[in-house]
């Protein structure tokens, strides 16, 4: 068997880590650790890192390496990395494309600020507006997916002169003070005075946790068990419904036609990779722009061919928003975000200075473009589509072997696995589970996030050069932890 071959990797020796070369891990070796001991670090963090740093796992990982989908600790152990540094590490782990990029693009210039011309964002500009349709055409570019979204908040209330912005509950879009706003899970809030002054949170069209919807209302090639109410395919009654929700807040909450936009993630990350009922947003979108209001895209973790079947999103929806923010994979890691407009509302910025130091300056539009090149080149958003598509239907095998398992969801290589204490309510499942079974899943080899208000929904959005070697590697973890989770009744 495929597992006993890797709990014998992992634990044949107490001192030698030996790697996976047999499912799928190339020959590289990391560097040898040479920094502080680990009870250094541990010391370092406590007296000099703020204590909100929070570090995955009871006892923390010091990673010190990277290459492609693995990442390794201090100790040489090598782990399959199925969160990519919070969606973030989109074509590998120093991919040496990104890496020669840099590498050249250092020699040359490191920064000027756009105060003067330099090539590379120019180059860049050009080729990062080409992956976009309709009149998508101009790209400010600034350094995180809160700047980008904070932008966005300028430019919808600048433009149509409106102030009142929708975003939806569950929705998380930053922690800046008023990205703040826009987030609607309580355990990311402060209680600050204005967060959410001109934010209105509107119902979340979640088709398993939601009011409305079941087996027939995503657009997914695995859908919620919960029984469905639409009787045609084609058309989807829970839209109907939460679509009813948002034409009640514009009636009673927002004057009227003062709409300054509507925010939308294309899925939901941090609320637990949560997908809209079918033609949601395409409805939204109309009914936000009839009461002058613009339609945001928030592609930071979705964009770039992670959902497979399209290079945005948005696509998935069958709409052309007014504005799309990005970040995270857009650099591979590299501190790197972008706001793409149309001429006409970018001009709107011109009523004031507005400047941004570092954004877009040469070592990342130089490492952003690399990193295009490299998704075209090695094919990764087909990879995302092929590798994600499998990997979803196996996962929808162990739902079926797994009471634990409440929901499988996603598209492409962003996918949710939800975890519930049992199917009647779809409770989540008690945090205290929720750890021992992702502690058990690390210690043999593997790294997923979590996510969802309740912590309890498994967030797998790896680097999208993983392979079906790979996801089968995971999946027999997977089957083997939660198979001693249920014989034990919930311990493991």
């Amino acid at each position: 068997m495929l597992f006993s071959k890797i709990i014998k990797n992992r634990f044949s020796c107490s001192n030698t880590v030996r790697s996976l070369s047999t499912i799928g891990e190339s020959n590289f070796k990391p560097p040898q650790y040479e920094g502080p001991t680990y009870e250094e670090i541990l010391h370092i963090k406590k007296q000099h890192l703020t204590p909100n740093i929070l570090s995955y796992y009871k006892k923390p990982l010091l990673i010190h390496s990277g290459h492609m989908q693995w990442l390794y600790d201090h100790t040489g152990k090598n782990y399959l990395d199925l969160f990519g540094g919070i969606v973030t590490v989109s074509v590998g782990h120093c991919h040496p494309k990104i890496t020669k990029a840099l590498e050249e693009q250092i020699k040359k210039l490191w920064h000027t600020t756009n105060i003067y011309m330099h090539p590379k964002i120019h180059e860049y500009a050009e080729k990062l507006t080409s992956k976009f349709p309709g009149d998508l055409k101009v790209v400010y570019f600034v350094n995180s997916g809160s700047e980008a979204n904070d932008l966005a908040i300028l430019l919808s209330r600048i433009y149509t002169g409106n102030f009142d912005i929708l975003s939806f509950q569950n929705a998380y879009h930053g922690m800046s003070p008023s990205t703040m706003g826009l987030t609607a899970h309580s355990t990311w809030r402060y209680k600050l005075p204005g967060a959410n002054l001109g934010i209105h949170h509107v119902m979340n069209p979640d088709p398993f946790s939601g009011i409305w919807g079941g087996s027939n209302c995503r657009n997914s090639i695995i859908q919620t068990l919960r029984q469905c109410e639409c009787t045609n395919k084609s058309e989807c009654m829970a839209t109907t419904k939460y679509y009813k929700q948002l034409e009640n807040v514009l009636k009673y909450s927002l004057p009227q036609k003062n709409v300054a936009a509507l925010f939308a993630e294309s899925i939901q990350g941090v609320g637990g990779t949560v997908q809209f009922t079918k033609g949601y947003i395409k409805k939204a979108a109309e009914l936000v722009r009839t009461n002058g209001g613009l339609l945001i895209s928030d592609e930071v973790q979705t964009g770039f061919g992670r959902t497979g079947e399209h290079f945005w999103g948005f696509q998935d929806h069958d709409v052309i928003p007014d504005i799309v923010t990005m970040a995270k994979g857009i650099g591979n890691g590299f501190p790197l975000a972008a706001v793409v407009t149309t001429p006409k509302i970018a001009k709107c910025l011109n009523q004031a200075f507005h400047f941004n130091t570092y954004g877009g300056n040469p070592l990342a539009s130089a490492v952003g473009i690399a990193v295009l090149d490299v998704i075209e080149h090695e094919k990764l958003q087909e990879n995302s589509a092929k590798v994600g598509t499998y990997f979803l239907k196996q996962l929808a095998k162990l739902r079926d072997k797994y009471m634990v398992i409440g929901d499988v969801r996603g598209k492409g290589l962003m996918i949710g696995v939800e975890l519930v204490n049992d199917r009647d309510s779809n409770s989540p499942l008690s945090i205290e589970h929720v750890l021992d079974i992702w502690e058990k899943i690390k210690d043999l080899g593997v790294l997923i996030g979590r996510g969802g208000l309740y912590g309890n929904v498994f967030r797998i959005k790896p680097p999208m050069c993983i392979s079906i070697e790979n996801v089968d590697m995971a999946i027999e973890i997977f089957d083997k932890v939660l198979y001693e989770f249920e014989k034990g009744q919930g311990k493991i």
